[in-house]
């Protein structure tokens, strides 16, 4: 069978986006390698994102052949141009794999599937800027009405799309994320000791990863840690954004530079070992689609703290703990409860570890082919 993607993400995002399209995709190769594989960028982007698919036979690159139309034409490529290239090939199928399908895949007589992983812009709208929001919102409701299928990434997801856009409830079909299987290995000693050395990480240390953004919520924590006054460490992963000005000077008018790293630019090959080498991690957003960080922090045996009102319980399970994104007393009293009783921590990471074995890859796989036989 013939699967074609949108793989602008795939080649151009190293987080987010990038990291769910890489991951179905690849699961999808691995699983069901009797498939070939057609994935559609604009141009070939960053090539080691692009080295984390695998190069064999049945997967295939198509990009936009003039590429000297710049960054308009690769725009209109996306949205509508694509639908040449793809009656050339024919697929069984086009799954766009972020928030977004070309237009005249109907037309084109190509079954269509679409990914919507948060409708946050709206619930949100203070984060985003308008023309942003009026982009997102316009190119997300079309492709719930254009699409055949629609993929939620979490319960909550679906139920914001069935709200807002009005969209019938048998046409969305949840299938959760996953993470890269690298989070699922003990990662080498020596690469322990490299990354604890690279960093100068501390013994014992609080994580956060995430971009370092107002929904993301990443003061909550500082000001619990303050609050606290325990002696423990905190290092955030992540993307800069304004917002991180504000945190710092936060960090600086309660002298706690020395209590709080921020590290941007981190390698993807040395996030699991942050991970194992954590206390705890915590992750106090306001809202997301799913929470990708969350499942990479159990499946490497690190207790979890994460914000309630969104879809986190989802990925962390019943035996991570949640407090309220504006409540610093309670993730204080959490952190310290967590930290001062080793049975607690145990628990949460032999607890946490099973859970996440329901988001490995074979089994979301088999949950995306599912979703392609009902519009076969």
């Amino acid at each position: 069978m013939k699967l074609a993607f949108d793989a602008k993400r795939i080649t151009h995002n190293a987080t987010g986006l990038g990291n769910y399209s890489r991951f179905i995709v690849n699961s999808l190769i691995n699983s069901y390698p009797e498939n070939s594989y057609h994935l559609y960028s604009p141009d070939k982007g960053k090539e080691h994102l692009r080295a984390l698919i695998p190069e064999q036979e049945n997967v295939i690159f198509h990009y936009l052949e003039n590429e000297i139309l710049g960054s308009l034409g690769k725009a209109w490529w996306r949205s509508c141009g694509i639908i040449g290239d793809l009656k050339k090939e024919k697929p069984a199928l086009f799954h766009g794999l972020s928030n977004e399908l070309p237009f005249g895949l109907s037309k084109a007589d190509i079954p269509s599937v679409v990914t919507i992983h948060d409708l946050i812009f709206i619930r949100y709208p203070q984060f985003y800027k308008t023309i942003d929001r009026n982009i997102y919102n316009f190119k997300f409701r079309k492709a719930c009405l254009l699409a055949d299928k629609i993929v939620a990434v979490s319960e909550m997801t679906k139920q914001d799309i069935i709200r807002i856009y009005k969209v019938p409830e048998e046409k969305i079909d949840v299938v959760y994320q996953g993470c890269d299987v690298s989070f699922l290995q003990q990662a080498e000693s020596n690469k322990l000791f490299e990354v604890k050395n690279k960093y100068n990480l501390p013994e014992h240390f609080i994580l956060n990863v995430g971009s370092i953004e107002q929904r993301k919520n990443l003061l909550l924590i500082v000001k619990a840690l303050k609050q606290s006054g325990k002696d423990i460490r905190l290092i955030a992963i992540g993307r800069r954004t304004p917002y991180t000005e504000t945190v710092e000077q936060y960090i600086r008018e309660n002298n706690m530079q020395e209590q709080v790293t921020i590290l941007n630019n981190v390698s993807f090959d040395d996030l699991p070992a942050f991970y194992q080498l954590a206390s705890l991690f915590i992750y106090p957003s306001f809202f997301e689609g799913f929470g990708i960080p969350i499942l990479e922090a159990l499946n490497s045996g690190t207790p979890v703290i994460a914000a309630t009102g969104s879809c986190l319980e989802e990925a962390g399970g019943p035996d991570s703990l949640y407090i309220n994104p504006e409540d610093v007393n309670d993730l204080n009293e959490k952190i310290n409860w967590i930290l001062t009783t080793p049975s607690q921590a145990e628990h949460m990471r032999t607890a946490g570890k099973e859970y996440a074995k329901r988001f490995l890859d074979q089994a979301i796989a088999q949950d995306i082919m599912n979703v392609y036989q009902k519009i076969i």
